[in-house]
């Protein structure tokens, strides 16, 4: 029984197990009372009455929802009625005060609507069966004490009724603390993936740049090797500003002996890999490197599309004798065109 708000439930704890218990002690409750109503109505009607009463105790405990659905609270509203309209013309008239035994039941399920937030829901079901009762008393002659009794199940429904409306306050409060402990958590959540973003990015720079950088802030005048290296250093710095899913050990060294080879290179990632199976992702990054590993001259451009589009990504070779056009789908399928 999941639940989609904070309600009266979740202050009564009746969810998961204690939300059956509670759901077993109602039906049985229902039954009870139902089955005096055997001993006077006809049994078709009389299981009629029952499995009404006892099917509107099973969904308005059941339904996960707050307030309860409009189309259950109807089925539930027009039970307690038809029920009792069901049994109450077959008690005898010296019996006639065991003709609200439908009533009694029926009181129980509308103070559970009333506990779902459907508190005129819940009145509205008392009238019907209040009126059924009185109506039918007066055709068949009922004494005055067994109509008079029919709206002893009133006091079970207001009962429920002021409580409800007590506990709205109460209820509204643990909604809010509710949703400020998730926007806690999210905002937690996110300041951990920043955080160890940061770390990673920081661990990087500090194995990539330290020992050139320590020389630097030295004084010590670089060699031309040593220029060399910064140059592709930065590069690699820049890949992975620009296009960080595409950074890996395998595409940066491509990458890097590219570059060193003159080949300018190029990474660009507008987030296209955002729900991507790994493969595929895997897939695209295979096809760059191989272009980067056979590259001496002219550029060689890797491009992530937006996510959205049916081609996930682009390699583009340019050299003076040859342009070649390599597309790699959403679904992995690979297109070379030159």
């Amino acid at each position: 029984m999941a639940e989609t708000e904070a309600g009266l439930r979740d202050l009564m704890g009746l969810r998961g197990r204690a939300a059956w218990l509670f759901l077993l002690i109602l039906e049985v409750t229902i039954m009870l009372y139902m089955a005096r109503c055997f001993h006077d109505a006809p049994l078709p009607f009389a299981v009629t009455a029952l499995v009404l009463v006892a099917s509107a105790g099973f969904l308005v405990v059941v339904i996960p929802v707050d307030p309860l659905p409009m189309a259950a609270v109807a089925f539930v509203i027009a039970a307690g009625p038809v029920s009792t309209a069901l049994t109450v013309f077959y008690v005898p008239p010296d019996r006639s005060h065991q003709a609200v035994w439908a009533a009694f039941a029926s009181s129980y399920v509308l103070a559970v609507l009333a506990l779902r937030g459907r508190i005129l829901a819940a009145w509205l079901g008392v009238a019907g069966i209040a009126s059924v009762v009185a109506t039918v008393g007066l055709l068949i002659g009922m004494r005055w004490e067994a109509i008079v009794g029919s709206l002893v199940p009133i006091g079970t429904v207001a009962g429920v009724s002021i409580f409800a409306t007590i506990m709205r306050p109460t209820q509204q409060s643990l909604r809010s603390l509710r949703e400020d402990a998730t926007m806690r958590a999210a905002a937690e959540a996110t300041l951990v993936a920043e955080n160890a973003e940061r770390n990673r990015q920081l661990a990087r720079l500090d194995k990539a740049a330290g020992p050139i950088l320590e020389r630097i802030a030295d004084g010590v005048e670089l060699t031309a090797p040593e220029r060399e290296q910064c140059r592709l250093l930065e590069a690699e710095l820049r890949d992975g500003l620009r296009a960080p899913q595409l950074v890996t050990d395998e595409l940066s060294g491509a990458a890097r002996g590219a570059r060193s080879r003159g080949v300018e290179v190029v990474l660009l990632d507008d987030g296209g890999f955002a729900g991507v199976p790994k493969w595929v992702r895997d897939r695209v990054i295979d096809a760059a490197t191989r272009e980067l590993d056979v590259a001496n001259t002219g550029s060689v451009t890797v491009r992530v599309l937006p996510i959205g589009r049916r081609i996930l990504a682009t390699v583009l070779v340019d050299t003076v004798d040859l342009h070649r056009r390599t597309e790699i789908d959403v679904n992995g399928s690979v297109d070379v065109s030159a």
